[in-house]
């Protein structure tokens, strides 16, 4: 689950966008001054979302301690200054978005998951996050829905494997036999199909798409 600091000064913003935050599986904790954020940099946190204008230490003061802790936490800002010197000034300072109030609520929540997804997806650390939703690690062979551990068979994690690293890679019905059952398999290649079906109730939400008369295209 990613941890998010909301930092906004605005009472009624603060927690209509908690609740949002929140409603997407996101562990959220909020403050509406800088200097209570400040205490909490050293914490474990996937994503900032800062707004500049605070009452006490601005966001330009809080980014620059966050990146002096940790230059790679990304972070969003939010703000009613919308120029365009505002904007280069917030990226200049190490912001990864901005966004200008008003703004609808999901639109802030749909810049976070794609953030998220772009950063945290590496498979330098063996992890990545797929289709928003399912973290998968595949030097533990673990599958993740938020914190709910799922359970997929050897050759189920092995067919994951084998379409999440061949990202919008058609792969036939023979090529998945042989990388999951082996090339000595004689037996039917709809074995595939039936792994496939399984594969989809568990994990409903992510998009596999069939390739009639082929095989199977994972699509992020």
């Amino acid at each position: 689950m990613f941890n998010i600091y909301l930092v906004e000064d605005e009472k009624n913003l603060n927690d209509i966008l908690v609740l949002y935050l929140k409603n997407e599986g996101y562990k959220v904790k909020s403050f509406t001054n800088g200097l209570k954020a400040e205490k909490c940099i050293a914490e474990d946190v996937h994503l900032w979302v800062l707004d500049i204008m605070l009452p006490d230490i601005d966001g330009y003061e809080l980014i620059k301690e966050i990146k002096a802790h940790n230059e790679n936490i990304p972070v969003i800002f939010i703000s009613a200054r919308d120029t365009d010197l505002d904007i280069i000034e917030g990226l200049q300072m190490g912001s990864d978005d901005y966004i200008s109030k008003p703004f609808l609520p999901m639109e802030l929540i749909i810049r976070i998951r794609k953030l998220l997804n772009r950063v945290y997806k590496r498979e330098s650390d063996g992890k990545v996050l797929i289709n928003d939703q399912y973290l998968i690690d595949f030097d533990k062979r673990i599958l993740l829905d938020g914190d709910r551990i799922i359970e997929p068979t050897s050759r189920e994690f092995d067919f994951l494997c084998a379409i999440i690293k061949n990202k919008n890679i058609a792969l036939s019905r023979e090529n998945l036999l042989n990388c999951i059952w082996g090339v000595n398999y004689y037996g039917s290649d709809r074995v595939v199909d039936d792994l496939v079906r399984r594969v989809r109730k568990k994990l409903p939400k992510l998009r596999i798409e069939t390739i009639y008369g082929y095989g199977y295209r994972w699509c992020e």
